[in-house]
């Protein structure tokens, strides 16, 4: 069954916000190459509020989430991550249905 997450950050200011941008881009170039266990992994900016991210990450489940954050640029972005931030919220779902989900693709 997947296992997700949202993540709301708010950077210090918009360059921070900036460099926040860059380090998770840079944490997302392993993401994609080493992390099949990784479904969704999205950094996104909200309108009229610039200082704000909001990742969506969604896994195959808990382990996989577990083995993202064992690898090195994962850690990295948990390490620096906190110097262009004012605060964060995370939030840990857990899927029951929906269009393309797991769950969906269960047999019954």
């Amino acid at each position: 069954m997947g296992f997700g997450l949202v993540v709301r950050f708010v950077a210090h200011d918009t360059a921070a916000a900036q460099a926040f941008d860059t380090l998770a881009e840079e944490a997302l170039n392993g993401i994609r190459a080493k992390e099949p266990g990784t479904l969704v992994y999205v950094n996104h900016f909200v309108a009229d509020e610039p200082r704000v991210r909001v990742f969506y990450e969604l896994y195959a489940d808990r382990a996989a989430f577990d083995e993202h954050e064992r690898q090195p640029h994962v850690r990295r972005f948990l390490a620096e991550r906190g110097q262009y931030l004012e605060s964060f919220e995370v939030t840990f779902l857990d899927e029951i249905s929906g269009k393309g989900s797991s769950v969906d693709q269960a047999p019954r």
